[in-house]
């Protein structure tokens, strides 16, 4: 009833591991494409590097603001 030629339902054994492939290799697309996309996003400014050092207590408020100016400066920014 099935059996066709040698092939016992093989072209629907196929189109099953077609399926899979597909689906395995738009989910890895997916997240690769994610991490790709946060690791772009990710790249903090001088001025938030500046913010976290303070907030971290690496820098004192004196430093960060001299640093804030020089950073405005060369930016053209008004302080």
């Amino acid at each position: 009833m099935f059996y066709d030629g040698g092939f016992y339902m093989g072209g629907m054994h196929g189109l099953w591991w077609l399926f899979w492939i597909v689906l395995i290799g738009a989910g890895v697309y997916s997240m690769w494409g994610r991490r790709a996309e946060r690791r772009r996003g990710s790249r903090e400014t001088p001025h938030e590097v500046l913010q976290r050092r303070l907030a971290n207590g690496e820098i004192d408020t004196q430093e960060y603001e001299r640093r804030k100016a020089l950073l405005d400066r060369d930016a053209g920014k008004p302080s």
